[in-house]
């Protein structure tokens, strides 16, 4: 920060001790603080969309590697027992292909329609922020050289030249202030209009990569199913599966190598 930039930091800060305790009166501008307002709301939801953009995109990953993985482990599980039917192995390829098909190749499409647009549309908020505080910095500045010139007329100095300069410096600063603050309160709003229109394609394009990976995902499943046990579908559908593994799980407890520990 360079020694005027310094100065007028520390001459803002005197102003808003002052302010708080009185000695200054400060400007009152209640459409700005409805329209930042609105726009803080705006800036939280946008930057939580684009948190869970992401996060979307990070446990869709996530759930197919899981899925790889207990594939994995199933078909060791298995072992030679399910090289009969080959139901785990057809499992496993099935859950592989989805991962390394159906969600690398929805990976681009989904950066480049949903993530990135939404990232995009946050990174113009730093920019905003900065003209905030510009508008808020120089409102300071107008308040202070206002309280001056009330001051001199209040109680006039001995040099006539300082009310006049006084008067001069608060219409530049009220002309600065005001042209700032006309600006945000014109900007604002549209930029807080123009959210639905930006973000709709992208919107369309996430329901769609949603639908096509369930999609697909339900039709590597479906074609999983038909190497199932048919007995074993229709004890399902029929409510009678329960019964069936209660009568497995009978025959293990029937081995003596299950009762060892009690004896």
């Amino acid at each position: 920060m360079s020694w005027s930039g310094f100065k007028k930091a520390v001459n803002r800060a005197g102003t808003t001790v002052m302010m708080k305790t009185g000695q200054i009166e400060k400007t009152i501008d209640r459409e700005f603080e409805l329209e930042e307002r609105r726009f803080r709301t705006l800036e939280s939801a946008a930057n939580k969309l684009q948190k869970e953009a992401k996060g979307y995109l990070d446990s869709l990953r996530a759930m197919t590697a899981a899925q790889t993985r207990i594939a994995e482990t199933i078909d060791a599980f298995y072992g030679e027992a399910g090289a009969n039917d080959g139901v785990s192995k057809y499992y496993r390829t099935a859950v592989e292909d989805l991962d390394a098909d159906t969600v690398k190749a929805l990976d681009g499409p989904y950066r480049a329609t949903v993530l990135e647009p939404i990232s995009r549309f946050c990174s113009y908020f730093p920019d905003i922020n900065d003209a905030i505080k510009k508008r808020n910095h120089k409102l300071l500045d107008y308040d202070a050289m206002r309280s001056k010139v009330k001051k001199l007329v209040d109680k006039p100095s001995d040099d006539v030249q300082k009310l006049p300069k006084a008067e001069k410096d608060a219409e530049v600063a009220k002309q600065i202030y005001e042209e700032l603050n006309t600006q945000l309160i014109s900007e604002l709003p549209q930029l807080i209009d123009l959210r639905v229109p930006y973000l709709d394609p992208s919107f369309e394009a996430l329901v769609k990569i949603q639908l096509r990976f369930c999609s697909e995902a339900y039709t590597r499943m479906a074609q999983v199913q038909q190497y199932l046990d048919p007995s074993t579908r229709e004890e399902y559908a029929g409510g009678f599966l329960d019964s069936r593994v209660e009568q497995v799980l009978q025959g293990m407890r029937d081995l003596s190598i299950t009762g060892m520990s009690a004896s």
